[in-house]
């Protein structure tokens, strides 16, 4: 194990936010630097317990015990081969996963858990410094073609696995850079996107092959996607958003999130000047209390919002782990993400039922309503009924599933009972060569499981060519209930 001691004699350290009345004025990450005296000594607080239960908590399986004993021992050399072995991205879950694997830790029962993502992000970070981080292009060549369609998170894990095993292997995505949710719909100051360029560099050297603006389905037929390859991956994600169809929607200054963040993106990496939808003086509300709408709170403050409110129809979870989510369980509780830190109010059980246009037909105000849950339902509580002013509102409630138009119902896939694309233990579709990964074929999910999911379902594409069984599967669709 890493220091036998540590946990008794070391607390809990995280790094320091910038200043919010600095960072709200760029879109760099909010974290300052961490030094790697403290994050060795934060490391050595791991137990490497007889049960490792963060490896419960982790879909992908990561090895945490090993790679925190390695750090604290200073070695980070074999530290990033143990992170590498489980994971092609640790960059992205480092700062974009909730970490389950830290709900789970076995010092967290009853004193703070070990900083397993600082630990994960620093070892990721020293590899590339130091150069460790290099292309790993097959030894030899199967002569299999592959087409993976969609290059989020589990797209880019299918396609990487599949080239390094010696497929042929081409990315379509219909955007007009790579990356998917990662490029578009993640903020940068939750994620720089040198992390993804630099991946990608990774990727191309090692031999996949990347087009963009392919919207297939449309600009590549169902027919010559069949044709033209041996098997087929489909990692489009869960892109159908829910909306709210309630009296006054198509009141302008009204839109989704996923309308409102890929400009902010734009703006951020420079290919804009500015956003066509900006929150720069505005009211802004936003409809949804999930991490989609903490990244429009957090965009609308860069923007210069004059006021931020979130809103969520559920009520206010609790500080602490309640019975219905014991230890190691992910707990729903009250979370606080650096783009609340930054301001903003958040109110709870509550409802919108009309948005409200002003004289000129543009948006001015919500009306909103308090609710309580009876039987599962919402009942609006009378009396309660009030305006919040509003001229911008971003509706951040989730999504419903994939897109079905196109794609899907041209190869004619099977649905499962939830809308989403049905799989089996191999991750293959009704159709013989197609597979999925991802949350076309799980729903809306972690990034951690979108990245485990395009590594197990490479690996049943490779045994569907091939006839072999040499790359890992850390799950399949059966193993965990949906998370």
């Amino acid at each position: 194990m890493a220091d036998p001691k540590g946990f008794l004699t070391t607390p809990r350290q995280t790094p320091k936010s910038r200043p919010v009345d600095v960072r709200i004025k760029d879109w760099r990450e909010v974290y300052e630097e961490f030094e790697d005296s403290k994050l060795t000594k934060q490391a050595g607080r791991c137990m490497d317990c007889g049960i490792p239960f963060c490896h419960q908590g982790c879909p992908l399986g990561n090895l945490i015990p090993e790679w925190n004993t390695l750090t604290w021992r200073d070695d980070w050399r074999e530290a990033i081969e143990r992170l590498h072995a489980t994971n092609n991205f640790p960059e992205f879950t480092g700062t974009l996963c909730p970490a389950p694997c830290e709900t789970a830790c076995v010092l967290g029962i009853n004193d703070d858990p070990v900083t397993i993502k600082r630990v994960e992000i620093s070892i990721i970070d020293r590899a590339w410094e130091e150069g460790w981080v290099t292309p790993q292009p097959p030894a030899t060549r199967t002569g299999k073609k592959v087409a993976v369609v969609g290059s989020g998170p589990a797209g880019l894990a299918a396609a990487q696995q599949l080239t390094r095993a010696g497929h042929d292997v081409v990315v379509l995505e219909r955007a007009d850079a790579i990356g998917g949710l990662l490029r578009y719909g993640i903020p940068e100051f939750k994620m720089e996107k040198f992390r993804l360029d630099r991946r990608l560099d990774q990727m191309r050297a090692e031999g996949t092959e990347f087009r963009t603006n392919v919207n297939v389905g449309v600009d590549v037929t169902v027919d010559q996607l069949r044709d033209g390859y041996d098997a087929v991956v489909l990692a489009g994600g869960a892109t159908a958003w829910r909306d709210l169809p309630t009296t006054g929607r198509d009141t302008p200054g009204v839109y989704q999130a996923m309308e409102y963040l890929p400009w902010a993106n734009r703006v951020a990496s420079g290919e804009l000047a500015e956003s066509p939808i900006s929150a720069a003086g505005k009211d802004v509300v936003v409809i949804g209390g999930g991490d989609t709408g903490a990244d429009c709170v957090g965009t609308a403050h860069r923007q210069g919002a004059r006021s931020v409110t979130q809103l969520e129809i559920m009520p206010k979870p609790p500080e602490s782990r309640s019975e219905a989510h014991p230890w190691p369980m992910y707990p729903m509780i009250y979370r606080v993400s650096s783009a609340h830190e930054e301001g903003g109010e958040r109110l709870y059980s509550v409802n919108t039922q009309e948005f409200l246009a002003d004289d000129e037909g543009h948006l001015r105000a919500l009306k909103l309503v308090e609710v309580r849950n009876e039987g599962g339902k919402f009942v609006p509580v009378e009396g309660t009924e009030r305006e919040i002013p509003a001229q911008l509102t971003l509706l951040a409630m989730g999504f419903v599933g994939p897109q079905k138009e196109g794609l899907l119902d041209g190869l004619g896939v099977e649905l499962d009972e939830r809308g989403n694309v049905a799989r089996d233990s191999a991750y293959r579709t009704s159709e013989d060569n197609v597979f999925v990964a991802g949350d076309m074929g799980r729903g809306q999910s972690l990034i951690v499981w979108a990245i485990a999911e395009g590594r197990s379902a490479a690996a049943g594409v490779d045994a569907y060519l091939t006839d072999r069984d040499v790359l890992p599967r850390p799950i399949n669709p059966t193993d965990r209930p949906i998370s």
